[in-house]
């Protein structure tokens, strides 16, 4: 799917979004009885190189997100220096790709880990209205600008009605076993994450006792760090964790 090709047909009536594609970050960290093995802080960008791939080896991470029978006919990204890139043209409007760390909130403190891999698989909708900002974000950042300019930026692309609305049935695959998504705990988790701009925890059984249901609101940890964030319409991730992974095994006992 190239980037300057992609549909803008949006669901009319949904409020713009902030984008949180590895929410997973602050969720896997989160869940009770995650081991807090490692304590290290990112404050800076490393080199790019560092967070950069051997292509094959990141459209074979990135497919792996989900499903075969899903991902074999989406389209691939894979990150360059200069921002992420079409590899791999697809049939069915699903996205494959693997995201780096700087999708996480801007106050988490892996924001600039290296070693971040989140395969991550988007169905039609998201593809459309959640990876535009994905690639505003990480344009701008390997362009050197700082959170609070990146911030601003996005902000006014969406005043500006340049980044499009969330789509209704936005949903992402993220069950690779090689994705590396937290320096916390067993730094990887099968899951779907389910978008949206309501604040519904009680529909879905969201963050109570043995519920399979993680809820996070993106900017709720951001905004007091960056005050600004409160100007940004709602997103709340509801993260729902599977037991196998894309291949079938099984995954880890949650």
């Amino acid at each position: 799917m190239n980037r300057k090709r992609m549909s803008r047909n949006q669901e009319r009536g949904s409020l713009p979004i902030a984008f949180a594609i590895v929410a997973a970050l602050i969720a896997a960290a989160s869940l009770p009885g995650a081991a807090q093995d490692a304590k290290q802080t990112y404050p800076r960008m490393a080199p790019i190189q560092q967070y950069l791939m051997n292509r094959d080896a990141e459209i074979a991470l990135a497919r792996s997100a989900a499903p075969d029978a899903v991902s074999r006919e989406a389209s691939v990204l894979v990150l360059t220096r200069h921002g992420y890139k079409t590899a791999i043209e697809g049939k069915n409007g699903w996205v494959c790709w693997v995201g780096r760390s700087w999708m996480a909130m801007f106050d988490h403190p892996e924001f600039w880990n290296p070693k971040i891999r989140a395969a991550d698989c988007l169905n039609p909708p998201a593809a459309r209205s959640i990876l535009p900002y994905a690639y505003k974000r990480t344009d701008l950042l390997l362009a050197g600008h700082s959170k609070e300019e990146v911030i601003a930026a996005i902000k006014a692309a969406i005043d500006k009605r340049k980044l499009p609305s969330l789509e209704l049935g936005a949903v992402s695959y993220m069950m690779a076993r090689s994705s590396y998504l937290t320096d916390s705990g067993d730094h990887n988790m099968p899951h779907l994450m389910f978008f949206r701009t309501e604040r519904d925890d009680a529909d879905w059984g969201a963050n109570v006792t043995n519920s399979p249901v993680l809820a996070v609101n993106y900017w709720y940890l951001s905004a007091d760090a960056y005050p600004q964030l409160k100007a940004f319409p709602p997103l709340s991730v509801f993260l729902v964790a599977v037991d196998k992974w894309s291949d079938g095994s099984p995954g880890p006992r949650m």
